[in-house]
């Protein structure tokens, strides 16, 4: 039934101009809109809808995963912004914070200004 509908992925925030910052300065989204309830960002093949919340509680794991086809590029490129990759004690991670699965996909781990997880995927 919704096979051919389009995703927007949702995610909150309390900081309305950190977040349009993050998501179109930092990591390059095209800015779309801000209908006064959330700004709507665009990348590839979605969109993303930074709400405005009373509260946030960051989920324990990635909301948002980012699917790259160089991903020690992209890090270097986040990490020059100022993006803090996370470590993880659990996984052996690179010195970037890499992590290699064992099907030799790749991910890196960092925060939006309101700490919801997000990552870097490179397919392998």
């Amino acid at each position: 039934m919704l096979a051919n509908a389009t995703v927007t992925a949702l995610v909150g925030t309390m900081q309305k101009e950190a977040s349009t910052a993050f998501y179109r300065d930092t990591l390059g989204l095209k800015f779309v809109a801000d209908d006064g309830f959330a700004a709507i960002f665009e990348g590839k093949n979605a969109r993303i809808r930074v709400s405005r919340v009373p509260a946030i509680t960051p989920a324990a794991y990635a909301v948002l995963a980012f699917q790259v086809d160089d991903i020690d590029k992209v890090v270097d490129g986040l990490t020059a912004k100022g993006v803090v990759f996370q470590r993880y004690g659990f996984f052996v991670q690179d010195a970037k914070g890499v992590w290699s699965a064992p099907d030799g996909t790749k991910v890196a781990w960092f925060h939006d200004p309101d700490m919801n997880l997000l990552s870097v995927v490179q397919p392998a």
